[in-house]
């Protein structure tokens, strides 16, 4: 069946439910959470026929009325709790344009988010979509043999593993030592980055992935063969994707400048827009708390380029930044809150 998303403003509240149909009745069924807290339950609802539910199954949106019937309940409770959701209006055209980017950070969210995979894994790479997200955030480090994996601490924790019979910085093993050893906190294997980057293409829909690159090494040799053999693949697949270099520091951007042929490595920086010129990023990614920078965004776009903001978490400057700035997407931890303010536009 199809997968349904919800999203509320309401302490960050959202509902992911999978679909199905019996004669012209519509109906879900799921969980919602609040992304802000542990508070979890049971949700469902339905579309009666009458009340919009063949319409849906015919794909007529003219005249379109729907009214969905459903309850939920708390934790592991049985739905009790009432609720009706209207139709209002379609999207917006600013909504329609479908070219304002939602990036989750770490593949999907953080550990401490209480999300039902590990970040930095495949499986929360799955999940982003469902979340809102159209792109994400990956962290990037080499192994001790100089396979580019998908972690962010520089020491393998218990923040982000399992307790194993290793220990120490993750750089310092090889990629053998790390798929045989570690599990991550939810028991998930971690990912080389080409393998993170073949699911994306192949089982996803998502249009960006921005790879911040953590290594204490020069990471950006191995890094470029893989971004540029999984690009190699996006138009014969059809697939609109983007797969940029994230440039955090001097030190990486030293390292992009030394590389043969950099101007035409897809990047994006994350310091002043000199380095975005001198590095011919495609993109650029100041920091929320520097502001909405107005001025200096319109010099971005004026030059063919686009602007990314990170981490944009907390409601209140989500709401402004989307009314007030201009950026191209946001790069969140909470993406379920970003599409409800992007899609109420």
């Amino acid at each position: 069946g199809d997968i349904l998303s919800v999203f509320t403003y309401t302490n960050v509240g959202y509902m992911i439910m999978r679909g199905g149909r019996l004669d012209s009745v519509v109906f879900f069924k799921g969980y919602w959470r609040y992304g802000i807290s542990t508070e979890i339950g049971l949700v469902n609802f339905k579309i009666s026929s009458f009340e919009g539910g063949s319409k849906i199954i015919a794909e007529d949106t003219t005249d379109l009325q729907v009214t969905a019937r459903g309850a939920f309940g708390n934790g592991s409770n049985y739905p009790d709790k009432e609720f009706v959701i209207r139709y209002l209006r379609p999207f917006s055209e600013k909504v329609k344009q479908n070219d304002f980017y939602i990036l989750a950070h770490r593949g999907g969210g953080r550990n401490s988010d209480y999300l039902p995979a590990s970040e930095n894994s495949i499986e929360m790479i799955a999940l982003a979509e469902r979340l809102g997200a159209n792109g994400i955030e990956i962290d990037v480090r080499l192994t001790a043999d100089g396979i580019p994996i998908l972690y962010h601490d520089p020491d393998i924790n218990l923040r982000l593993t399992q307790k194993s019979v290793i220990w120490g910085n993750i750089e310092d093993f090889t990629f053998a030592q790390i798929s045989t050893f570690i599990r991550l906190i939810h028991g998930e294997k971690i990912p080389s980055l080409e393998n993170a980057l073949e699911y994306v293409l192949e089982h996803t829909k998502l249009r960006f992935v921005w790879l911040d690159l953590k290594s204490e090494k020069n990471e950006i040799p191995a890094v470029v063969e893989i971004q540029k053999r999984i690009l190699s693949k996006v138009n014969p697949l059809n697939r609109d994707l983007q797969i940029v270099i994230g440039i955090p520091s001097s030190d990486k951007a030293n390292n992009l400048l030394s590389y043969p042929g950099y101007e035409t490595i897809p990047s994006l920086c994350e310091l002043t827009t000199d380095f975005v010129r001198q590095l011919s990023s495609l993109y650029w990614a100041p920091r929320w708390t520097q502001g909405t920078q107005l001025d200096l965004v319109r010099e971005i776009h004026a030059e063919g380029k686009q602007a990314f903001v990170w981490t944009l978490d907390e409601p209140a400057f989500v709401e402004s930044f989307m009314r007030d700035g201009e950026f191209d997407g946001f790069l969140t931890n909470h993406p379920t809150l970003v599409a409800y303010h992007h899609y109420i536009r």
